[in-house]
């Protein structure tokens, strides 16, 4: 069942009512377990694609009962590669002989943010941090969320237990339920028409390069195809966040947030604590953190220090790569993300070192660096983002019509466009935001957003009907 769908929506809603009829906790737990089987069902009515999945997630309990029970520290270890090498195996990392996979076809619907959630649950417990029994159906209700089941956001255990199960909940007012609902309406549109036309615009332009069109033709028309593609992803998945908080509301289940203007970021590091929040920030403590202090324990030196943080961040990132897909193209991936941080972290500590702190942020404010700056920033994702969307066929193929001339053209192009969009788009925000009416905000008050959502209503109705045309699905949902 598509996420962005009135399908979707209308499971979402009937869930929603049937949850808030009554307000005992065994009634809140059946009914989200029921409507988590409901939503799996629609995927495949053959209960054999389920027995991957369910294996997983059943022995991933199993390892979490361990792991609030006295063990030793080689069991931990055991268990968490284990479990690693289980999912690396149901993914079916290209690098694996293919004769060892099943022999059938099976479901992996939110495998990897199943992973996330049983990793987390698997090392707190551990860790002393989840000391509370984790009881079956509400392990279940976690994982199989069919709010987050197919693409995030990451929630912790302790999060979704104290909102979705407390003995008493807040009350579901008119605001809350307002809120809510500008969230779906938001996403929808996000999903439905921003990212359907800007979809529609790249593959018009895949199919229109050719090496016959004039230079300037042929670079802009390369510009569109590499810069309309992190556009279309942040309205994909952002649109998709948004509906699925929107949600979640209604059942006082506040999911974490997975974006906060990435855009508007000038650096790569920063930029990453605003894209994707919660892999970032699952990442940051699982792996970040731990290789980081265990690094500085072995080499306690102050010279030292930058090449164990790069380090760090290298193998973070290389981490956030290669799980996003099996083959050598999200291999480099990996390693262009890695090496983005890394260069940025150096290119940060050696600047700051030979200006002093005081001219190294008098420079960071100046508006031509910081415009530059988001300029290199968008492009660099633009580029490595190639290989997140296309393969090395049709990398190639895209070079070779542009031709060396074109491409140079075609970046500085993105380049240049970007610095300057961004810097403006972020200085006219700010005013517009400036615009007040009676002490409050306009843009931001209740009426002109009421005004602007049903706005938002017709057009998505519009859009939806003139164009007949299904949105595309949900990007992440292939992770």
């Amino acid at each position: 069942m598509p996420i962005a769908s009135f399908s979707f929506l209308g499971f979402a809603l009937l869930v929603v009512v049937i949850y808030n009829c009554f307000k005992g906790v065994a009634w809140r737990r059946s009914v989200l377990f029921a409507a988590n089987i409901v939503f799996l069902l629609t995927y495949s009515l053959n209960l054999k694609t389920f027995v991957p999945l369910l294996s997983f997630i059943i022995c991933g309990y199993v390892a979490i009962r361990i792991m609030q029970r006295p063990h030793r520290r080689e069991i931990f270890i055991t268990v968490v590669v284990l479990t690693v090498l289980a999912f690396i195996w149901l993914k079916k990392y290209t690098f694996l002989p293919h004769a060892s996979f099943l022999p059938f076809a099976y479901l992996t619907l939110g495998l990897s943010f199943v992973f996330f959630r049983v990793m987390h649950l698997i090392i707190d417990s551990h860790q002393g941090g989840i000391n509370d029994e984790v009881g079956f159906v509400s392990y279940l209700n976690y994982t199989l969320n069919f709010t987050t089941l197919v693409s995030g956001p990451i929630q912790s255990y302790p999060d979704f237990i104290g909102q979705h199960l407390p003995l008493v909940r807040p009350e579901l007012t008119i605001i809350n339920i307002g809120n809510g609902l500008e969230r779906v309406i938001v996403g929808f549109f996000k999903v439905n028409v921003i990212a359907l036309i800007l979809s529609i615009i790249q593959n018009h332009a895949i199919i229109a390069l050719s090496p016959e069109q004039p230079l300037l033709t042929r670079s802009v028309t390369g510009a569109i195809i590499a810069a309309t593609y992190p556009v279309y992803l942040y309205y994909n998945f952002s649109g998709y966040t948004d509906i699925v908080i929107g949600i979640a509301s209604f059942m006082r289940i506040t999911l974490p947030e997975n974006f906060n203007r990435p855009f508007s970021t000038d650096n790569f590091l920063e930029f990453w604590n605003h894209w994707h929040i919660t892999l970032s920030g699952w990442l940051k403590k699982y792996v970040y953190n731990p290789t980081l202090l265990s690094l500085m324990r072995r080499f306690p030196s102050q010279k030292a220090e930058l090449s164990i943080g790069v380090f760090a961040f290298f193998l973070t990132f290389f981490l956030i790569g290669i799980w996003h897909g099996r083959t050598s193209e999200f291999l480099f991936y990996g390693l262009l993300l890695g090496a983005g941080v890394s260069i940025n972290k150096i290119y940060q500590v050696k600047l700051a070192k030979a200006l002093g702190r005081k001219r190294y942020k008098l420079l960071s404010q100046s508006f031509w660096y910081e415009c530059v700056c988001k300029g290199l920033n968008f492009t660099f994702f633009a580029f490595y983002l190639l290989w997140f969307w296309s393969t090395w066929h049709e990398i190639g193929r895209m070079r070779s019509l542009l031709g060396g001339s074109a491409l140079w053209i075609t970046w500085l192009m993105i380049f240049i466009a970007s610095a300057l969009f961004l810097t403006l788009w972020g200085i006219l925000r700010s005013n517009i935001l400036r615009v007040h009416f009676r002490g409050d905000c306009v843009i931001t008050s209740r009426y002109f957003r009421t005004v602007w959502d049903t706005g938002l209503v017709f057009i998505l109705v519009g859009v939806m009907e003139l164009l007949n045309t299904p949105a595309p699905d949900i990007v992440y949902k292939a992770f």
